[in-house]
């Protein structure tokens, strides 16, 4: 998949969601949050969230198909992907608690081109008889890179990615595991 398809990616609008916000936007940060509630044990959610092969939109991988994702989640492991000879590094896991909470360093999609330094924190906790997903990602740069005007478009693909996340998360809970 080109870089232009994956920008144009992050410019797709989705439906808003209710509880998604663009924490900070400075020309060289910006902190994009959103929370999602999940009809589902803070453990099915974590079992739903370390497969992005089953649920990362299509629209938002390189090769165009999420497939070919896998995420390793302990400390040092790789959210990568990887199609015929070629691949691509999306981050490195920092952080692991299961059922608890992932951090994963990595510049997602058209911002690694721009040697923008990002954490991904997924945050999961139990509440009104599910979880809460709290999605944060802050992103850093150079000024020259005027994330503030990128904010909102990385909001939107946020949306759009975890959203998928939160819906398979509520589905494969009712599904035995496998």
């Amino acid at each position: 998949m080109s870089f232009r398809i994956v920008a144009a990616s992050l410019a797709l609008s989705v439906p808003a969601i209710s509880l998604a916000e663009v924490r900070l936007a400075a020309p060289d940060g910006a902190i994009v949050e959103h929370r999602f509630q999940v009809a589902a044990t803070a453990e099915a959610t974590w079992a739903a969230l370390v497969h992005p092969e089953l649920w990362w939109p299509d629209q938002h991988t390189w090769s165009g198909s999420h497939a070919n994702l896998q995420l390793i989640a302990h400390a040092g492991g790789c959210y990568c992907e990887s199609w015929g000879e070629n691949s691509v590094e999306h981050g490195r896991v920092i952080m692991a608690l299961p059922g608890k909470q992932i951090r994963i360093l990595g510049s997602l999609g058209p911002l690694q081109d721009m040697a923008v330094t990002a954490v991904l924190k997924v945050s999961l906790a139990a509440k009104d008889g599910g979880t809460e997903a709290v999605v944060t990602y802050r992103m850093s740069g150079d000024a020259s890179q005027k994330l503030d005007a990128i904010a909102p478009a990385v909001d939107r693909a946020l949306g759009e990615q975890f959203g998928a996340f939160a819906r398979y998360a509520a589905s494969a809970s009712a599904k035995p595991a496998t």
